[in-house]
């Protein structure tokens, strides 16, 4: 009998023992670029470089392996032919001791129902089926103990971004969901078609990374004052500010795997020295270049359901 798995995650650095990683296999090809939905994707349709499968399938072998070596439990959605199942993040989105499964836009809306063999093996009362007006996905949640951050972007024309992913509806419905927790909308630069211009979810511009430390891009809030209060919470000290060439590339797009210890592109060589060698944190690396090209990185692919507070 398939062991009940009761979803726990309160930080984005706790020890990850169970996680869902995406599928690399039956793309589908090469969408058209009205069949994109970031801004990366459409730079990789338009400029012919979108990535083959046979890369994707290497990239994400690799990061399999190391998430196998750290002895972390991995699952995996049901297969879906001809489709892009990469960026398992998004689904659905663990806080606390609830999953909550999104809204997606309707280009990815069959993934959701790939998840089923997951959610099946969950408590009912541990799942919440988020209300239809309520958009977000988990590439805009970060957990930070009693802090929740939700990437967003709250303005009038909303509607009109396929990138705009979290909505006014989701921040309030976490607000509410979730009153002892202080829950910060960050809101983000949006542009369906320039990478270079756009933020698709939080975790693209901001990421804490364990010890109290974090990784931000600047350039890719849109209030300053929400810019303020996160300087305010780490202390200006203990952010690591990436560079928009280096957001470009999803610098800070790391997923954790213990409070010193992280996944992160081979690509980053000065975020990854940095963080070894002034913050103590030991970093893994793997190449994922070519899948960064579709609009996510590391933790875009990984969606954890159990994280612990020792090991």
């Amino acid at each position: 009998m398939t062991q009940p798995i009761i979803p726990s995650v309160s930080n984005e650095t706790d020890y990850l023992k169970v996680v869902v990683l995406g599928l690399p296999e039956s793309l589908g090809g090469i969408p058209s670029l009205s069949e994109t939905y970031d801004a990366k994707s459409y730079e990789a349709v338009s400029k012919g470089f979108f990535p083959t499968e046979e890369a994707v399938k290497y990239e994400m072998g690799c990061l399999l392996s190391v998430l196998e070596r750290n002895g972390v439990e991995v699952l995996r959605p049901a297969p879906l032919p001809d489709y892009n199942q990469v960026f398992a993040r998004d689904v659905s989105f663990v806080v606390d001791d609830t999953i909550f499964v999104s809204n997606l836009i309707p280009d990815r809306e069959l993934e959701t129902g790939a998840f089923d063999p997951i959610i099946s093996r969950i408590p009912s009362a541990n799942i919440e089926y988020l209300p239809e007006r309520v958009h977000t996905e988990g590439g805009d949640i970060l957990l930070f103990n009693d802090i929740l951050f939700v990437g967003s972007y709250l303005r009038e024309d909303y509607p009109s971004f396929k990138t705009a992913r979290t909505n006014r509806y989701a921040v309030d419905y976490l607000r509410e969901h979730f009153p002892h927790k202080q829950v910060i909308a960050l809101e983000l630069r949006k542009h369906d078609q320039d990478p270079r211009q756009s933020v698709l979810h939080l975790d693209c511009a901001f990421q804490p990374v364990g010890r109290g430390k974090a990784l931000i891009y600047r350039e890719g809030f849109l209030v300053p004052e929400q810019l303020g209060l996160v300087e305010e919470i780490f202390g200006r000290d203990n952010l690591f500010a990436v560079t928009p060439e280096e957001a470009y590339h999803m610098n800070t797009n790391v997923v954790s795997l213990a409070p010193d210890r992280l996944i992160s592109d081979q690509s980053f060589t000065r975020m990854n020295r940095y963080l070894t060698e002034e913050w103590g944190i030991a970093v893994e690396t793997v190449p994922y270049q070519e899948i960064s090209k579709m609009g996510g990185l590391l933790r875009c692919s990984t969606m954890p359901l159990v994280r612990t507070q020792t090991k």
